[in-house]
C-alpha cells in the first residue's frame, strides 16, 4: 500500500527523534485525545503507529480496553512493542479484525499518492465496526509550501543527518542522508521520502465514510495552519 519503501521508512524511524517530531507532537496529541475522551469505544488501532508514542500517550491518559499499532517498518515496530504495546509489521488490508476507532497520525496519509489513498480509505472503512470513527490529520498546502521545504541538517556527534526537501506539482520529495557512527568510520544511507498533498474534500470522498468535524492544527507557531484534523464516522444511510 505504502508508496515508500521498507528501507526509507527505517532509515526515517533511526532518523525521527533529530526531526523535532517528539516535541511537536503534544500540541497535535491533545487534539485526538479531546475527541476521543468525547466517545465511547473499546478498541483502537492505530496505522502507521511509529515509535508508540501516541498509543502509549493514549492508553495512559484513557486506559483503552484494547489498542494496537501497526507499522510498515519493522525498527517501528520494535519501538512501539518496547513500551508495552501490541504492535504488528502488516498492511492494514491484510488485517482480519474490525475496531470502534482507527487513527492515522501524524500525516501519515500523506505519504500515499492518490490511488494507494483510494485503496487505504476503502480498507479503513472495512475494518472499523458500525459507527465506528476514523481519525486523522493532514498537512495543509501552507504547511507543505512554507514548513516543509529546504534544507534541515542536524548532527548529535553519532548521527549526522542532512534532508533536502521540494514541493512541486502537490509532490514534496525529501531526500535523507545519514551518516551513522561506526567506530572510527560513519556508515553513509541514503533515501528518498515522498509525500503528497490531499483536500480535505478529496479524502471525504474517497473515504464513503460520514465527514464529522475539522480542525486547523499549528504546530509550530506559525501565521496559518500547517496540518489538519479530522474526523469521519462509519455509518450506514
Amino acid at each position: 500500500m505504502a508508496n515508500n519503501s521498507a528501507d526509507s521508512l527505517d532509515l526515517y524511524a533511526k532518523v525521527e527523534d533529530l526531526l523535532g517530531v517528539k516535541e511537536a507532537a503534544p500540541s497535535l496529541y491533545a487534539h485526538y485525545l479531546l475527541f476521543l475522551n468525547s466517545i465511547d469505544f473499546d478498541t483502537l488501532l492505530d496505522v502507521g503507529c511509529g515509535s508508540g508514542d501516541f498509543l502509549y500517550q493514549m492508553q495512559s491518559a484513557l486506559d483503552i480496553p484494547a489498542v494496537k499499532g501497526i507499522d510498515l517498518s519493522p525498527l517501528m515496530v520494535e519501538q512501539t512493542r518496547a513500551q508495552g504495546i501490541d504492535a504488528e509489521c502488516v498492511d492494514l488490508c491484510q488485517l482480519e479484525e474490525k475496531y470502534d476507532v482507527i487513527t492515522a497520525v501524524f500525516d501519515m496519509l500523506n505519504y500515499l499518492d492518490k490511488e494507494a489513498l483510494q485503496h487505504f480509505l476503502l480498507c479503513v472503512k472495512e475494518h472499523l465496526n458500525e459507527g465506528g470513527y476514523f481519525l486523522c490529520d493532514i498537512n495543509t498546502l501552507y504547511g507543505f509550501e512554507n514548513v516543509a521545504v529546504g534544507s534541515y541538517i542536524v548532527d548529535d556527534e553519532e548521527r549526522f543527518l542532512t534532508v533536502d526537501s521540494d514541493f512541486e506539482a502537490g509532490e514534496y520529495s525529501s531526500e535523507f542522508t545519514l551518516f551513522e557512527k561506526e567506530g572510527e568510520y560513519f556508515r553513509k544511507s541514503q533515501e528518498i521520502i515522498k509525500q503528497y498533498y490531499h483536500t480535505v474534500e478529496e479524502i471525504a470522498s474517497l473515504s464513503r465514510l460520514e465527514f464529522l468535524q475539522s480542525d486547523e492544527v499549528k504546530l509550530y507557531e506559525l501565521e496559518e495552519a500547517d496540518k489538519q484534523f479530522l474526523v469521519f464516522q462509519k455509518i450506514n444511510f
